[in-house]
């Protein structure tokens, strides 16, 4: 038994010589395991939400309800599409199309495996490659995102059009953290392609020795993918159903398939980035048949439906955050940090220059891990905190005749929640009740 060498990966210069019949057999391949997938994400995620809830969940359509997401696909592409008055047509209907496409295309990039033999042709399993891969990936995904914009503006409806301008917020936010964490990677791997980083981690996975970009990377492909508990541009606690209310029939379900697709997507790219990509586990290596020919495809679809589970797991667990939590997660904690760690790979990287491979990994591990302690009390400060009312601006503080009103939860004639820092009390008068009787009769006899 021989061991894996890292001269057996795939490098760039593979790349650009397949034949037309095997692009459009990979591409064809690459469509038909994430609608694949897609149709089992949606099966697996009712039957694991119902087990965690004492439910039976699916199981009347198929055997044990396997065909009942396959059934829900054909019901919405059947049912009839409404389109409402007073919408911006053209844009009403590319939205969904600009949602869904980019979906598909960023799973170009990503490795399934080694160099293998396809009817006689040795290719690499993976559609394409770029030396700025990662990048792609970023910038495709980020373009899925006016899909939604788009959407939630061109319904004409005031629901969607708050749905639309929080998935704005939240891309902004959350993709300059995921951004900060990709540097990290390239600055160890030297390199932006996903085929040159899957072979940088032959040797120690990047989970271990860049441990804070892997964590803030996991929340913010949450953030990214509108999943529970940060899914504020669908919450249909307040919000109906978010940017795609206005939407039926085969519309809707093109959202629901870029959003699955999504998740696939970035669950890969972790896959990819910090899970060693399609290499076996360590215990897997001494084995010659574990990293070669087909079976790297099995490994990378474990460590993807790894990640899959865990959305899952997020959504039957967590209740949805505050947005003013979820944002200042994002602008006070993520990005901040993310920034300090890139400095500190960068600086111990052109320290340990001259060392051993073993002696920087262990260095980074070890820095890696008091980053990691500081993000999660960090974390932990942020969502625990609950401001003193001694602290707050107001009556209480200041005094009536100071501070700012109460706040009214019924004014204009719907009810509204204090937002953080308003203090709730009786409804304010125009004029001021220590007024003697005669001067407010007199103004409300002049108004």
């Amino acid at each position: 038994m021989t061991s894996f060498q890292a001269t057996d990966y795939p490098t760039l210069a593979d790349f650009g010589h397949d034949p037309l019949w095997l692009i459009i057999l990979k591409a064809i391949a690459v469509f038909g395991f994430l609608v694949v997938n897609v149709l089992v994400a949606i099966l697996l995620e009712r039957k694991i939400m119902a087990r965690m809830q004492t439910r039976l969940g699916p199981n009347r359509v198929g055997p044990h309800g396997m065909l009942q997401s396959l059934a829900d696909g054909v019901k919405l592409a059947l049912k009839e599409g409404i389109i409402p008055t007073g919408v911006d047509k053209v844009i009403y209907l590319l939205a969904p199309i600009i949602a869904v496409v980019p979906a598909f295309m960023a799973f170009a990039v990503i490795p399934f495996g080694p160099t293998v033999s396809v009817f006689g042709r040795h290719t690499p399993l993976q559609l394409t490659d770029l030396s700025v891969g990662v990048l792609y990936v970023l910038a495709v995904t980020s373009i899925g995102v006016y899909g939604i914009v788009l959407a939630g503006w061109s319904s004409g409806s005031t629901y969607p059009l708050l749905g639309g301008l929080r998935s704005t917020a939240q891309v902004i936010s959350y993709e300059i953290a995921m951004g900060l964490t990709f540097a990290a990677v390239f600055l160890d791997a030297g390199t932006m392609s996903t085929s040159g980083i899957v072979a940088a981690q032959h040797d120690h996975w990047y989970v271990l020795i860049l441990l804070p970009s892997f964590l803030i990377y996991a929340i913010s492909m949450v953030g990214e993918t509108n999943r529970a508990p940060f899914d504020l541009p669908e919450a249909e606690g307040e919000l109906v159903g978010g940017f795609h209310t206005e939407y039926s029939s085969l519309k809707f379900a093109m959202f629901m398939l870029a959003e699955y697709v999504n998740m696939v997507t970035v669950s890969a790219l972790a896959t990819t980035m910090f899970l060693g990509g399609w290499a076996p586990p360590i215990f897997l290596r001494p084995f010659d048949w574990a990293d070669s020919g087909w079976w790297p495809i099995l490994w990378f679809v474990i460590k993807v439906w790894a990640f899959m589970f865990v959305f899952i797991w997020l959504r039957t667990s967590l209740p949805r955050l505050r947005y003013d939590q979820f944002m200042n997660l994002g602008w006070k904690v993520l990005i901040p940090i993310s920034l300090a760690w890139v400095m500190v790979v960068a600086v111990i990287r052109a320290a340990t220059d001259d060392m051993s491979e073993l002696s920087r990994s262990l260095i980074s591990g070890g820095a890696g891990l008091v980053v990691t302690l500081l993000t999660a009390y960090a974390i932990w400060g942020l969502m625990r905190h609950v401001p003193d009312p001694e602290d707050v601006p107001g009556p209480a503080s200041q005094g009536a005749e100071f501070g700012p009103p109460p706040f009214d939860p019924m004014a204009g004639g719907f009810p509204v929640p204090p937002l953080p820092g308003q203090v709730i009390g009786a409804p304010v008068s125009a004029v001021d009740p220590a007024a003697p009787h005669s001067a407010r009769d007199k103004e409300t006899s002049d108004a």
